[in-house]
C-alpha cells in the first residue's frame, strides 16, 4: 500500500510532490557526505522550524514500499531532530547507478566538503559510470577531445563539472587508499593534500607506522618527505626507523616550535579558555614584559639574569 499523499499541482509539467513518513526513507548506502551538527545544521533546523521543508527531497522507490534518499540527507536529519515525522518528496525512477551519479552531483555543490568526502564521491561516481558500461579509464585530455560525450565520461569531464582538473580528480580518488587515521588527518588539516596523495601509495602497515609516529610526535610530513617515503616503500625498504628518520629531518626554512605543557600555565586561565585565547594572552603578556624591560634599560637600570 502506498502511504504517500500527493500534493496537487496545477502545472502538469511539474513533478508531483508527495508527503511520506520519514520512517519509510532509508539513507543511500555508503553515502559519502557527512551530516554534521554544525552551525549550518542549526540554521537549517531554524529555517525548517519556521517555514517547513521548502524544497522537497529526492528519493527513489525500492522494495516493499520503501524509498531510498538521493538528495536531502541533511533535511531528513534536521526533521528527525525537530520531531517532524514526514517529508515532502519527489520520487524519481532511477537505477542504482543513476541515483549515485545524481547524489554525487547534487551534493558536490555544497559549500563545505571534506577531502575524504570528495574522494569517496568521485570514486563512487566513476564506479557507477563503469557499471553503466561507459569508458572511465584515466584518459589524457587530448584523447578525451576525440571522443563524444556518449562514448566517454572520464575524470576530465567529472572534474570539469566541479572545477577540478583530470589530474586533481585522480589525486582525490587516490586518497581512498589511505587508512582511516591518515584520511582523518587530511580532513583535519594535519596532513596537506599533495603529501597525502603520495602517502596513499604506502602499504597499510607502513601507513599505520606513519600514523602512530605522527600522533606521538605531532609531525607533519612535507611533500618532499612523502615522496621520499613513497620511493622507499616501492623499493620495499621503508621501515619504521626510516619513517622516523625522514620525519625528524629539518625541513627547509623550518622554524623551531616552543611547546609549554598545559599544566604549567592552566592555573592562569579560566577552564573554558580556548587555545587561541591562551596564545593571544601570552603574546600580549610578552609584549608588555618587553616594553617594561626596555624602559628599565633606558633608565639605566641593570637587569640581573634572574630577573630576565
Amino acid at each position: 500500500m502506498d502511504e504517500a499523499n500527493e500534493i496537487n499541482s496545477n502545472d502538469p509539467k511539474r513533478e508531483k510532490v508527495r508527503v511520506i513518513p520519514l520512517s519509510a526513507i532509508d539513507d543511500a548506502p555508503d553515502h559519502p557526505f557527512g551530516v554534521r551538527d554544525d552551525a549550518e545544521m542549526a540554521e537549517l533546523m531554524e529555517s525548517i522550524s519556521t517555514f517547513g521543508v521548502i524544497n522537497p527531497v529526492i528519493v527513489r522507490r525500492t522494495d516493499n514500499e520503501r524509498y531510498e534518499m538521493i538528495s536531502g540527507h541533511r533535511r531528513k536529519y534536521a526533521c528527525l531532530k525537530l520531531g517532524i515525522e514526514t517529508l515532502p518528496v519527489i520520487v524519481r525512477d532511477l537505477s542504482r547507478e543513476e541515483a549515485i551519479i545524481y547524489m554525487v552531483d547534487s551534493n558536490l555543490q555544497r559549500e563545505h566538503i571534506l577531502p575524504s568526502e570528495r574522494a569517496k564521491a568521485y570514486k563512487m561516481k566513476l564506479e557507477a559510470l563503469k557499471r553503466q558500461g561507459m569508458r572511465t579509464d584515466l584518459t589524457s585530455p587530448p584523447m578525451v577531445e576525440k571522443l563524444s560525450d556518449k562514448q566517454l565520461l572520464t575524470t576530465t569531464q567529472i572534474g570539469a563539472q566541479n572545477g577540478d582538473s583530470h589530474e586533481q580528480v585522480r589525486r582525490y580518488i587516490r586518497l581512498n587508499n589511505l587508512i582511516p587515521e591518515l584520511l582523518e588527518d587530511v580532513d583535519m588539516g594535519k596532513i596537506a593534500f599533495r603529501p597525502a596523495v603520495e602517502l596513499s601509495y604506502l602499504e597499510e602497515e607502513e601507513q599505520k607506522d606513519l600514523s602512530y609516529y605522527i600522533d606521538e610526535n605531532e609531525a607533519t610530513p612535507s611533500l618532499s618527505q612523502a615522496i621520499q617515503m613513497k620511493k622507499l616503500s616501492q623499493a620495499g625498504v621503508l621501515t619504521e626507523e626510516r619513517i622516523q628518520a625522514i620525519l625528524t629531518e629539518e625541513k627547509p626554512n623550518q622554524k623551531p616550535k616552543i611547546k609549554v605543557p598545559l599544566e604549567r600555565i592552566q592555573n592562569y586561565f579560566p577552564p573554558d579558555a580556548s587555545a587561541k585565547e591562551i596564545e593571544d594572552t601570552i603574546v600580549e603578556a610578552l609584549k608588555d614584559y618587553r616594553q617594561k624591560q626596555e624602559a628599565l634599560r633606558a633608565a639605566g637600570v641593570r637587569i640581573s639574569r634572574e630577573a630576565r
